[in-house]
């Protein structure tokens, strides 16, 4: 098949929906299949081939909600009308790449397949005439996929009575966690092999959880413990705070009395994956997700977390019984907030009771290998667009 996957930013850009689509796209490639990714243009991007998958940029910047601009909004408009792929894929709504396709639905002769990747602007009034028209736009789909069974997407289209609908989860990639690691991340960082090392993956966006955990790490009545967020950085957002509080860290007395200490890294990918077999815990006090990536990775490094109810993470954990749930707020804007005191506690538990923690580590790798590997969900997809296709 001649595949078109349309994301708002891809490779060497970091971040869920990126890695996502490339997982998939690489997969389809090494599959048989020709993937070209249509993308933001980026300065950074020095080729525009990357492990077969061919992409093609486009100079164009938000969303219908609050305007999208660029000099390249008609290109785009004309390669989706005019190229003559067999399948296209939209993967996340509420974003230019996603948002103009909306409106060329008609004109796009090929099988259309929409991943809307949660809905995270539903109960945002400035979304409300988006999401008005959505059921509409959804039934104009051959396909539509969603992430989790129990979710605000899902639960839309279930509303409206869309009949499209599949259920293909989020994973993580046998080819990367299988790989030996022949270092030890541990001494690179200077973490002490005695030490609790409690691991955080995601971006400086202010939204993944790095202050609750912080607070959950400096309340916990533990010692021998290190917190560990690895995190690019993503503007400004809470990366200054980040690196001043692991400053302000390293310089108190309390805290070097029962050797806790915080480190805040951005590492290459080798080393993140090192970071997640050498934890004890994955600690994600995030508070908006869709199907967070970084739990299924977990699993595939056998390391039990602890996680806000955020996105579908309950869900994932009644998959795999890899982890547990932090206890959560969701507030009016549907953003999962930790209770810092509570969670703090149930970190102190597990930190007391870790061969109960392990055992739940071992689980969800089972899970994992058996139904979460990119290369099954690759698959998945690869299924899915041939039926499409075929209607």
């Amino acid at each position: 098949m001649k595949i078109l996957h349309t994301v708002e930013n891809y490779f060497p850009s970091v971040g869920g929906a990126q890695e996502v689509v490339r997982q998939i796209s690489e997969r389809l490639v090494k599959l048989g299949h020709d993937v070209t990714i249509a993308t933001s243009k980026l300065p950074a991007r020095t080729a525009l081939e990357h492990n077969g998958v061919k992409i093609v940029e486009f100079d164009i910047h938000g969303k219908e909600a609050i305007g999208i601009s660029g000099p390249d909004i008609q290109k785009y408009r004309d390669f989706l009308t005019n190229s003559d792929f067999d399948v296209v894929m939209n993967y996340a709504a509420q974003q230019w790449a996603t948002d103009i396709a909306f409106e060329e639905l008609s004109k796009i002769k090929c099988a259309k397949v929409l991943v809307p990747c949660g809905f995270s602007g539903l109960y945002d009034p400035v979304y409300k005439k988006y999401f008005k028209k959505m059921p509409e736009v959804l039934s104009n789909y051959g396909a539509t996929v969603y992430l989790s069974d129990d979710y605000r997407d899902i639960n839309f289209a279930r509303q409206h009575k869309i009949m499209n609908t599949h259920l293909i989860p989020n994973g993580a990639g046998a080819d990367e966690f299988s790989q030996p690691i022949d270092f030890s991340i541990r001494d690179r960082l200077g973490i002490p092999e005695d030490n609790f090392l409690i691991l955080l993956v995601g971006s400086h966006t202010g939204l993944k959880g790095h202050a609750e955990a912080i607070e959950i790490f400096k309340r916990a009545d533990i010692q021998n413990a290190t917190l560990l967020i690895v995190a690019n950085d993503f503007g400004e957002a809470c990366t200054r705070t980040c690196k001043r509080s692991a400053l302000a860290f390293k310089f108190n007395p309390s805290y070097k009395k029962v050797h806790k200490q915080l480190l805040i890294k951005s590492l290459p990918r080798l080393d993140t994956i090192a970071a997640y077999k050498a934890a004890d815990l994955f600690l994600f006090p995030s508070n908006v997700e869709a199907s967070p990536l970084v739990l299924f990775e977990s699993m595939a490094a056998s390391l039990p977390f602890l996680t806000t109810n955020v996105g579908n993470a309950n869900e994932i954990i009644k998959w795999s019984g890899g982890g547990k749930l932090l206890p959560t707020k969701i507030d009016g804007s549907g953003l999962s907030h930790a209770d810092v005191d509570e969670s703090a506690k149930s970190l102190e538990d597990w930190f007391n009771n870790r061969k109960q923690v392990r055992s739940l580590g071992e689980r969800g790798h089972t899970a994992w290998k058996e139904k979460f590997t990119w290369e099954i969900i690759a698959r998945q997809y690869e299924k899915l667009y041939k039926e499409v296709l075929a209607k």
